[in-house]
């Protein structure tokens, strides 16, 4: 998780320097609206990409922990089973 934090920040570093370099360039308020727009959309995008990656992750690594607990719950749920029935078996048998 600390290297997708990360990766945000250098990003969001990257996005402001970018729109400070765009905010004092000499160039027509329109045209400098326009490129701040249009950076913003890229950054905008490029962000949700990897925040869906790191969602995507995330979710198929909690699916895989879930399915590991329920094996193992059976599991001892099994050998629970197993003891109460042994232990049935040795009080019949007194």
């Amino acid at each position: 998780m600390k290297a997708s934090s990360t990766i945000l920040g250098f990003a969001a570093a990257a996005a402001a320097g970018a729109l400070l370099g765009v905010l004092f360039a000499p160039d027509k308020g329109s045209n400098t609206r326009k490129k701040i727009k249009d950076k913003s959309k890229d950054y905008g995008d490029n962000i949700k990409t990897k925040f869906d990656g790191i969602v995507s992750t995330i979710t198929s690594n909690g699916k895989e922990i879930i399915e590991e607990g329920k094996a193992k719950f059976n599991q001892v749920k099994d050998d629970f089973n197993t003891v109460k029935d042994e232990a049935k078996t040795v009080k019949s048998n007194y």
